[in-house]
């Protein structure tokens, strides 16, 4: 068996848990740190991107680390250790860590299998010279930048027919996962992780519908214009692109495996300010 362990960046306290895990397997399986946390403890490391070759894949930090690890591993479950303040990806406590991953690798070596629940991601594709990794939260198209007088022309488009257009800071997509975050800031509905839809929200429109929920198979274009150029995010990364530009988001066709114990959505709710 092969598993992967991944520190939040820059936190001493995670690189020592990684550590602590790291000692704790057994001598029949592989460990692969990435390659900042194996700096720090001397050892030998790995892009985060070659962890799709892991049976498992264990992050120790934020929401934020698990949506970076979440790009590396692919089809592999991630395992969340929750560092952060809220965890709504990292469902175990710092303290159960290392018996939790001792367990799911037992059962592993017993059953061949990691109990997962899978979690759909969104890709963006467009007719202009970029790329993105497909999104676990949300893609977003905006202007060069925000406030008023700033902004975009768009329109938006589902399935083919018009639900929006007009003139604001931008337009967000986001799925279940992802409503929690950039989405419930601009004013999106919080949505159950297990409902089957994807969000689309304006983001501070002149003139603006409400936030709208789709099938989950839906294919949303953003059609920007107005601007000099703008950007096309998926999760915290972004690509410019030059107007007029026609960004298609999809589902993905592969999703996300979050390995159990997941989070408890509503205990997670409850830390929300």
């Amino acid at each position: 068996m092969r598993v992967g362990i991944v520190a939040q960046k820059g936190n001493e306290k995670a690189t020592r848990l990684a550590d602590r895990v790291r000692e704790t397997m057994p001598p029949e399986v592989a460990v692969r740190l990435d390659a900042a946390t194996a700096e720090r403890l001397d050892a030998e490391g790995s892009p985060v991107e070659s962890m799709s070759d892991c049976d498992l894949v264990v992050s120790i930090g934020g929401d934020g680390t698990f949506l970076f690890v979440a790009r590396g591993a692919g089809a592999t479950p991630v395992l969340g250790v929750n560092l952060g303040e809220v965890g709504f990806l990292n469902g175990v406590a710092p303290e159960d860590a290392v018996e939790t991953v001792e367990a799911v690798v037992a059962g592993y070596r017993e059953t061949d299998t990691i109990p997962a629940r899978e979690v759909p991601r969104l890709r963006a594709t467009g007719e202009g010279d970029w790329n993105l990794h497909p999104a676990l939260n949300e893609i977003v198209v905006q202007g060069p930048q925000r406030g008023h007088g700033q902004g975009l022309d768009y329109e938006v488009r589902v399935d083919g027919r018009t639900f929006a257009s007009g003139h604001g800071d931008g337009v967000l997509v986001s799925t279940p996962t992802g409503s929690t975050a950039y989405n419930l800031s601009e004013g999106g509905p919080l949505v159950h992780p297990d409902a089957d839809g994807l969000v689309i929200t304006e983001m501070c429109a002149a003139e603006s519908m409400p936030p709208l929920v789709v099938p989950s198979d839906s294919e949303v274009e953003v059609r920007a214009e107005g601007a000099d150029f703008g950007y096309v995010s998926a999760d915290s990364t972004r690509e410019r692109f030059e107007t007029p530009e026609s960004v298609t988001i999809r589902p993905a066709d592969e999703p996300t495996r979050i390995a159990e114990p997941s989070s408890d959505f509503f205990r997670a709710l409850g830390k929300l300010d």
